[in-house]
């Protein structure tokens, strides 16, 4: 039986020590825990990467601790606009929405662009009448209503600043989150979900949602979910980008993760992390920002939950 395992995270970035008290990280460790367990559970019983990416993915947008779903940020409108992706490294197929609101799990719409269109990404307008279609229900406004996000909002609204989630200043903080898993059978697959930048305009759209920059899967080397600098890792191609390293240059999951977030990105001032998996089970978590929520968990008994480095 193939080594199964299963990795996750929740954003990147200044996560700074004298802000985050016991409590807060308990909470955060907790809800990490949660999210871990419910994925690596659906491997221990043969089911598929797919399926453990998407649930661990929808705990995590459930939790306000997280920049997605319920979690997400306030935009220059005072609304929500998430965008999510998943994609399937045995048959690469993959599923993105962008700049939809009233979705309670992004992430479930995005799988059901993979599985129930003829299409990849859908985004705005047309993404809703998928979700109308598909009888989504679409929740209220005050679903996703969070006081520390609301606060985060009017500090900086009616300005030119955005701020990329638990900010205490500007770009401190990439809020995001994404899972990555290989099942039983070797089977790989990633999923991205994020709510974007507080206080984004004209339909702003990160890396989150788009395939090969945020998010990527491929039985042949590697599923990869990314956090960072939206617009570098976009202009990096970076979950690509590692599963290239894998291919051409015959690279680990772990050195090609480690020459693309500690290297490449940071060459054209990107920074962020992101979390990688291999067809025989293999995790990589590098980042070069203070700190990365993450977690993972491995058959071969190897288990992490950590905050900063």
């Amino acid at each position: 039986m193939n080594t199964f395992s299963i990795a996750i995270h929740g954003g990147a970035g200044t996560l700074v020590k004298g802000m985050m008290t016991p409590a807060l990280e308990s909470r955060y460790k907790q809800a990490l825990e949660t999210a871990l367990e419910k994925g690596y559970t659906v491997l221990e019983k043969g089911g598929t990467a797919i399926d453990a990416v998407e649930h661990a993915v929808k705990l995590l947008e459930d939790s306000p601790l997280f920049n997605a779903g319920k979690g997400s940020v306030f935009t220059a409108n005072e609304t929500h606009e998430m965008d999510a992706s998943i994609m399937d490294g045995k048959t690469l197929n993959a599923g993105a929405v962008s700049l939809i609101s009233g979705i309670k799990n992004p992430v479930g719409l995005a799988r059901d662009v993979m599985e129930k269109s003829e299409h990849v990404f859908l985004a705005g307008e047309g993404a809703m009448e998928f979700a109308k279609q598909l009888h989504y229900k679409i929740e209220d406004a005050p679903y996703f209503y969070d006081e520390f996000r609301h606060k985060q909002w009017l500090e900086i609204k009616d300005t030119d600043s955005f701020q990329l989630d638990h900010a205490t200043k500007k770009d401190s903080k990439f809020g995001t989150v994404g899972a990555v898993a290989c099942d039983q059978d070797g089977n790989i697959a990633a999923a991205t979900s994020t709510g974007g930048m507080t206080n984004k305009k004209w339909g702003r759209v990160g890396d989150s949602p788009m395939i090969g920059a945020g998010n990527y899967a491929n039985n042949k080397t590697c599923a990869i979910s990314c956090t960072g600098s939206g617009e570098f890792f976009i202009r990096g191609v970076v979950a690509y980008d590692v599963a290239c390293l894998m291919e051409h240059k015959g690279m680990s999951v772990q050195e090609a993760s480690n020459e693309v977030i500690n290297k490449r990105i940071l060459e054209i001032n990107g920074d962020g992390g992101l979390i990688a998996v291999d067809s025989q089970g293999n995790i990589a978590m590098p980042f070069n920002t203070e700190g990365m929520y993450r977690a993972s968990k491995s058959s071969n008994g190897e288990e992490e939950i950590s905050i900063y480095k």
